[in-house]
């Protein structure tokens, strides 16, 4: 059976920007096929999650759904109708200030979140309320939004992630 890795990158990056081809790497080399959609151009994250879910035909039943920022919110958005297997989100954008009642509810899958100390775009205490509201593991890092200076700390944490996937799967 064939597995899947579904990345959403940040309103402003890009479907391969660095966070993202590092952990591609990670998921190609344990034998997981990847894709990864192109949001640039839409603000609206309602308009992403309906991509992302129109996107289903690319890939095989419950994907792993990888989300940065905005793209975890999206992911987690998309992760009922697409019967996720895992979510794994960095930075996730929940809780924003005018967006509160917005803030998606996941699907009963394993789900981690890698959130910086020092995040200055998305509050850390906004991962912290939502990872205890859905009991989802968390992993606090010394690092800002972007997480560019601890991307071996959460290459391995995602390789974590997607060695459990695989083995619950066998």
């Amino acid at each position: 059976m064939s597995r899947y890795v579904v990345f959403s990158h940040g309103k402003e990056s890009g479907p391969w920007g660095t966070k993202i081809v590092a952990l591609a790497e990670i998921a190609r080399a344990l034998g997981w096929h990847v894709e990864s959609i192109n949001y640039q151009g839409m603000d609206d994250a309602a308009d992403r999650v309906a991509k992302l879910k129109a996107a289903a035909h690319l890939v095989g039943p419950r994907p792993v759904l990888v989300g940065s920022s905005m793209g975890g919110h999206v992911a987690t958005a998309a992760s009922i109708d697409l019967q996720a297997q895992g979510l794994f989100l960095m930075a996730p954008a929940f809780f924003m200030p005018g967006y509160e009642a917005l803030t998606p509810r996941p699907h009963t899958c394993p789900i981690e979140i890698a959130h910086g100390w020092d995040d200055e775009i998305v509050p850390v205490e906004n991962s912290i309320r939502w990872a205890r509201q859905q009991r989802a593991t968390l992993h606090l890092l010394n690092t800002d939004h972007r997480m560019q200076d601890c991307l071996v700390e959460l290459c391995g944490l995602f390789r974590e992630f997607l060695m459990a996937r695989g083995a619950a799967e066998v």
